[in-house]
């Protein structure tokens, strides 16, 4: 018995020795859970029971009656396999038109069918929005459900404003991009929303839906998206590397790309006929200043003049006329010059609109839905009406304290303009 008793004893010591300086076990690598705001799991359940349903117990561990319950429930789940689309969102408020205004949606609706609003400038700040920690890039009004605006900052964030709600404004809050995002553009057809910034990636948003529907990857930072004017499915980036892309949105891929070996990318603009595009680059670098503006064939992929703009100073900024044959350029020289849409597509070295200031920030401009006024952003913080036809300075709004970055007309009433800072406001006035 003695021997015996030795015998075990020595074993249970030695199994001791080897539990002591046995290496750690491998631990188990954690499923990864795509981002939405619809599912949240809680931090103080068990991570094995996150892993049963698409990991094998290792053989000879305890497996507990919750554990074997849901390894039992697995094959029910209805998608086993990864999401195609993606949310990554906070959704803050509603952007249904059940709890704005009631004189705004009397507005809204009355000028749908004819109903005229008063032509008056712009004079107080009605409604201050804050949810940007960093500038605001970009902003534009939604056409369908004009109500809603967008915008997007260097804080990589998108928001959606339901601009006069009486209950919560900021309606969205999606965090799909992981840097600092460039632009954004609304869909002429229904609630969607096509952005692009400094992770080299475009992405489509179901609005409505709350999802990402679609990204678009590329080398370069892309710095400006388009939508084309007669069919949503295709779109215009353009980015640092100089190359500009049509793409289909249905297939995801590019169907034209339009290459000059230009510097980057500060706007795109489609002509009212759309046959044609204009492009602006930055052409610092390189000294060759006639390269900064370029009217492009959209069809045929070639430029059709690319000695526009001889000036050395870049352009951040393309808008063409909502109706009459003419497009302008927001200048680093201080001013907006005018050119022809027209064949050769000359300057116009007669009439431009300057009183603002630009002073190297991409501040933009924008006509007003009737094409009588052009709004411009400057470095001074204000917001500069000009009369679209005579060039003359109407008005001067005092908005921020630092430079205004973006200014857009309301698509349905004209007296409502949008403005955003380079410190991350974004103000509606009236």
């Amino acid at each position: 018995m003695d021997l015996l008793r030795n015998a075990y004893s020595a074993a249970t010591d030695e199994d001791e020795e080897n539990k002591k300086y046995a290496p750690p076990p491998l631990k188990r690598a954690k499923p990864e859970f795509p981002c939405t705001s619809t599912q949240s799991f809680p931090s103080d359940r068990p991570s094995h029971a996150k892993s049963t349903s698409t990991e094998a117990p290792i053989a000879g561990r305890y497996v507990s009656k919750r554990e074997r319950a849901l390894m039992a429930a697995a094959p029910q789940t209805p998608n086993a396999e990864p999401p195609t689309s993606s949310g990554c969102f906070n959704v803050q408020g509603s952007i249904s038109d059940s709890y704005i205004r009631k004189d705004i949606l009397s507005s809204l609706r009355n000028r749908t069918e004819g109903y005229s609003i008063s032509d008056n400038k712009s004079e107080r700040m009605s409604t201050t929005l804050i949810g940007h920690t960093k500038a605001v890039n970009a902003l534009q009004w939604s056409k369908t459900q004009s109500h809603l605006l967008a915008s997007a900052g260097m804080d990589s964030s998108i928001h959606i404003w339901n601009v006069w709600s009486t209950e919560q404004k900021k309606a969205q809050v999606f965090n799909i991009h992981t840097a600092a995002v460039k632009d954004i553009k609304w869909s002429e057809q229904g609630l969607s929303l096509l952005s692009c910034g400094y992770d080299c990636s475009s992405r489509l948003i179901d609005v409505e839906k709350g999802l990402e529907t679609r990204e678009f990857k590329e080398d370069q930072v892309v710095g400006v998206v388009k939508f084309h004017p007669n069919n949503s499915n295709l779109f215009l980036s353009g980015g640092s590397k100089g190359v500009i892309s049509l793409w289909d949105i249905r297939t995801g891929n590019a169907v034209n790309r339009y290459l000059r070996g230009l510097g980057p990318v500060l706007d795109v603009e489609f002509t009212n006929d759309t046959r044609q595009f204009v492009s602006s680059s930055d052409e610092s670098k390189s000294n060759i200043s006639e390269n900064s503006i370029i009217v492009w064939d959209v069809s045929r992929q070639v430029p059709l003049s690319n000695q526009i703009y001889v000036e050395a100073y870049t352009c951040p900024c393309i808008r063409h006329h909502p109706y009459d044959p003419y497009f302008v350029a927001q200048s680093n020289g201080n001013y907006i010059a005018i050119f022809s849409s027209k064949p050769p597509f000359r300057l116009d070295k007669y009439k431009r609109y300057e009183s603002h200031g630009v002073s190297g920030f991409p501040v933009k401009c924008n006509f007003s839905p009737d094409g009588k006024r052009l709004a411009s952003g400057s470095s001074d913080g204000c917001i500069y009406l000009y009369n679209a036809k005579t060039c003359e300075l109407v008005k001067k709004i005092k908005a921020y304290e630092q430079t205004c970055v973006d200014v857009a007309f309301h698509p349905v009433m004209s007296n409502v303009i949008a403005s955003c800072s380079w410190n991350g406001e974004i103000t509606v006035f009236e």
